[in-house]
């Protein structure tokens, strides 16, 4: 039995591949900030599989490691990481935007991917065996007006998987970057501090891409024969055919 890891796991893309992994008997380590989700996937998936859940945000270092070090023997050989936790904070010019939406922003997309790909990576090099699978975005292909540093922290992604594979090339551990476009979850929900009408707009007049499409995705990444590594995949929905260019109803 395969283990994944799946950072996020309590809401959008990340909860919607631990129920699929789950449902393909992947055992599963499940990790974000919101205990009380934590204990009901765990619940609800442990009729499924191996579940274990720990608490802690990404941005932390300390936290990050602490957390991981207390993985017990049987869930230690992570398999499969998903870096998947991520966020957007505010969408402003660059002369006008937040520090404080800057730094969440570094800190959780690039900094939190860091931290914890550092904690897994030692038993993956020394069982030589690994995949790691880093959740980027199209704004890590194509800026857009006020996206500045949320663009610059998924193009930073982008740079880190093509380096993570060279890296990790003689170890035998295999990365790959999956970059969707809009997704309907709670990402622009989040982007607009709380602003449901507004972020129930970016999603109206045509079909995003679901929680559900993303984590199929995933799913065939991870499940190709070893020799397989399909490093770089950008998927849009059919409306979609830029980060700017959205055929709306």
């Amino acid at each position: 039995m395969k283990t994944a890891f799946i950072t996020g796991a309590t809401s959008g893309i990340g909860e919607a591949t631990a129920h699929l992994f789950a449902k393909n008997k992947m055992r599963l380590v499940l990790c974000g900030r919101r205990k009380e989700k934590l204990e009901e996937l765990q619940t609800i998936l442990s009729k499924q599989t191996e579940v274990l859940t720990l608490q802690f945000d990404v941005s932390k270092k300390t936290e990050v490691h602490d957390a991981i070090a207390t993985l017990p023997e049987n869930f230690k050989n992570i398999d499969i990481l998903i870096n998947n936790a991520g966020n957007a904070h505010g969408l402003a010019t660059i002369q006008e935007g937040s520090i404080d939406d800057w730094d969440a922003m570094l800190d959780i997309n690039v900094k939190g991917l860091l931290y914890v790909t550092k904690a897994i990576l030692p038993t993956m090099i020394a069982n030589n065996n690994g995949f790691i699978v880093n959740i980027g975005s199209t704004a890590g292909k194509d800026v857009y007006k006020n996206g500045n540093v949320y663009c610059a922290s998924k193009f930073a992604v982008n740079a880190l998987n093509k380096s993570m594979r060279l890296d990790l090339n003689e170890y035998n551990i295999r990365v790959s970057a999956i970059h969707p476009g809009l997704v309907e979850t709670a990402f622009s929900e989040v982007r607009f501090k709380g602003d449901t009408a507004r972020a129930k707009k970016v999603y109206t007049g045509y079909k995003a891409l679901q929680a559900e499409d993303i984590a199929d995705i995933i799913n065939f990444v991870v499940t190709r024969p070893y020799h397989i590594n399909i490093e770089d995949l950008v998927v849009y929905p059919t409306a979609q055919a830029s980060a700017t260019m959205i055929h709306k109803n």
